[in-house]
C-alpha cells in the first residue's frame, strides 16, 4: 500500500483554502424577498435582484411569492417570535397598518436611501408618495379590466359594462377581497365618483356596494395572486376580469394574447417595499433597499413593466422595453389617454376600514 505524506507547505497551503471557503459561506446571506410573483415579480428580478446579486456575490435573494398575505403572516410571526422573511412588497393601505401594528421598521428616508443624482435627498425625490413612516414605495400602478376581443359581445367602454351580462355574457374574474370591487360596484351603480367613498362610509353605501355586485356574484371567478386573471383570459375561461394593468401589459404585448384594456375607472394606488420587525438581516437588507430605490434602478424596473416608478428623478428616464423596444410611456396608467377616468385609490380610508370590511366581504361569499 503506498502513502502519499504532504508536506507543511501544501498542508499550510490547504488549511488557507478551507479557512476561505469557510469564511466565504459564513458571510453568504440569503434574502427573502416577497412579492407578487409572475411579471411584477419578473421585472424586479432583472431590475433589482440579479444587478444586485452581480454586484454582491455573498448575496443570494430568494423569491417568495406570498406578498397578498403579507399582513396576516407578519401578525403570526411576530407572534410566534419567528420572523422568516426579510423583506415586504405590498400596497400602501397594507403598509399603513403594518406600521402602526408595529409589524415593520420606520424608514429614516435621507440616511437610509440614496439621493437622487442631482443631490435632492429621498424624501424630496419620492415627496407625497411617502405616506407612512414604515414605507419606501416603488411604482404607481392600477387595477383594470382586461377583455378577450374575439369572445365579448361588444367592446366595453365604462366600468358598468363588466356588470352587464346582457350585454356581454360569460365568466368575470375579481380579486376576492373588496378593495376595488366596492368602489366599482358604485361607480357602475351610477355613485358620483367624488362621493364614491363618502358613499362607502354609510351603512347603506356599503349595502348598496354588495347589493350591485349581487348582481354577477354567480358570474365571477375570484383571484388571490395578480398573475390569475391573465391566464384566465389567455385560457379564455373568463371574458373580462379585473388585474394590475403592468400584468395586461405582458399579456398583451409580450404574450400577443386576443386581449384589450378597458381603462374606465382605473384605480390608482402605490406599491413599494416595508422591513418586517424582527428580522435577521437588517444590515444586509437594508444596503439592498438603498440600491434597489435609487433613481437609475426605478427607471430601470419599468423597462420589463408597464408601471410609473415612484420617484421624480426616475421618470424621466423610462424608456424603451427592454426586449421589445417600444416606448413604455404610452402604456403607463398616468399617460393622459388612459387616465381620463381614474379613481384615486384612498388609502388611509381603506387602513381605517379594511379589517371590518373584508369580515363582511368573506361573509358575502359564503352566502
Amino acid at each position: 500500500m503506498k502513502f502519499f505524506t504532504l508536506k507543511p507547505t501544501a498542508v499550510a497551503a490547504a488549511f488557507a483554502v478551507g479557512a476561505m471557503a469557510s469564511g466565504s459561506a459564513a458571510q453568504a446571506t440569503d434574502l427573502v424577498v416577497v412579492s407578487w410573483g409572475g411579471a411584477y415579480t419578473a421585472s424586479q428580478q432583472k431590475a433589482y435582484h440579479e444587478p444586485y446579486m452581480a454586484a454582491n456575490p455573498g448575496i443570494k435573494i430568494l423569491n417568495d411569492d406570498s406578498a397578498a398575505e403579507g399582513v396576516a403572516k407578519l401578525r403570526a410571526m411576530a407572534e410566534a417570535g419567528n420572523t422568516t422573511w426579510d423583506v415586504v412588497d405590498m400596497v400602501a393601505s397594507d403598509a399603513i397598518r403594518a406600521c402602526d401594528e408595529g409589524l415593520v421598521e420606520e424608514i429614516n428616508y435621507d440616511q437610509d436611501l440614496a439621493a437622487a443624482p442631482d443631490g435632492t435627498p429621498a424624501s424630496k425625490d419620492f415627496g407625497d408618495m411617502l405616506v407612512s413612516p414604515c414605507y419606501i414605495p416603488q411604482i404607481v400602478y392600477s387595477t383594470t379590466f382586461g377583455y378577450r376581443t374575439d369572445l365579448v359581445k361588444s367592446a366595453p367602454t365604462t366600468i358598468a359594462d363588466v356588470f352587464d351580462l346582457a350585454k356581454n355574457p360569460g365568466k368575470r374574474s375579481l380579486e376576492k377581497r373588496p378593495i376595488n370591487n366596492l368602489e366599482w360596484a358604485l361607480l357602475a351603480d351610477g355613485v358620483d365618483p367624488d362621493k364614491v367613498y363618502d358613499v362607502l362610509s354609510t351603512p347603506a353605501g356599503v349595502d348598496r356596494a354588495f347589493a350591485k355586485l349581487d348582481t354577477i356574484k354567480d358570474h365571477v371567478v375570484w383571484w388571490t395572486k395578480g398573475a390569475q386573471t391573465p391566464q384566465l383570459l389567455a385560457d379564455g375561461e373568463v371574458v373580462m376580469g379585473s388585474t394590475y394593468n403592468g400584468r395586461l401589459f405582458s399579456l398583451i404585448a409580450e404574450e400577443k394574447q386576443p386581449v384589450a384594456m378597458l381603462w374606465d375607472w382605473q384605480v390608482f394606488d402605490l406599491d413599494g417595499w416595508v422591513v418586517p420587525s424582527g428580522g435577521k438581516n437588517k444590515a444586509e437588507v437594508m444596503k439592498y433597499l438603498r440600491f434597489a430605490t435609487d433613481t437609475q434602478r426605478l427607471a430601470d424596473q419599468a423597462k420589463y413593466i408597464s408601471y410609473g416608478p415612484a420617484r421624480a428623478s426616475s421618470a424621466p428616464l423610462v424608456g424603451k422595453h427592454a426586449t421589445l423596444g417600444i416606448d413604455m410611456k404610452p402604456h403607463m396608467p398616468t399617460d393622459p389617454h388612459n387616465a381620463k377616468h381614474t379613481l384615486m385609490f384612498n388609502i388611509e380610508w381603506w387602513a381605517d376600514h379594511r379589517d371590518e370590511l373584508d369580515q363582511r366581504f368573506q361573509a358575502w361569499l359564503t352566502k
